[in-house]
């Protein structure tokens, strides 16, 4: 079974940048994907990128398009989201899930497709 955890959350100010990591462990044979997802207090859990085991390619939410980039290591035993140009609304309690590659691309806007999630890092934006 799949297990994952993330690392590099931390406090940052508006316009500063954050690279967080997702270490997975307990590969199989299946594809699978990658989603990040993030949660402020209040707010619904908001899938913001995923990335496929299968090929690499990676997706991302449109109004973190161009600030957010998924990528995976060469060993693919690790994947990052770099944040750039965070802002305060970016605030929230980030994580990374596992899920089962069922179709020809990740997917993250349902986070209910996702089975194992990591226990999250916090990211805050704040002056």
């Amino acid at each position: 079974q799949l297990q994952l955890v993330e690392s590099g959350g931390g406090l940052v100010q508006p316009g500063g940048s954050l690279r967080l990591s997702c270490t997975v462990s307990g590969y199989t044979l299946e594809y699978f994907q990658i989603g990040w997802f993030r949660q402020a207090p209040g707010k619904e859990r908001e899938g913001v990128a995923c990335i496929s085991s299968r090929d690499g390619v990676a997706h991302h939410l449109r109004s973190v398009q161009g600030r957010f980039t998924a990528s995976r290591d060469n060993t693919e035993n690790m994947v990052h989201l770099q944040m750039n140009s965070l802002q305060p609304e970016d605030t929230a309690v980030y994580y990374c899930a596992a899920g089962l590659l069922v179709s020809n691309s990740c997917t993250f806007r349902n986070p209910n497709e996702y089975d194992i999630w990591g226990q999250g890092t916090q990211v805050t934006v704040s002056s």
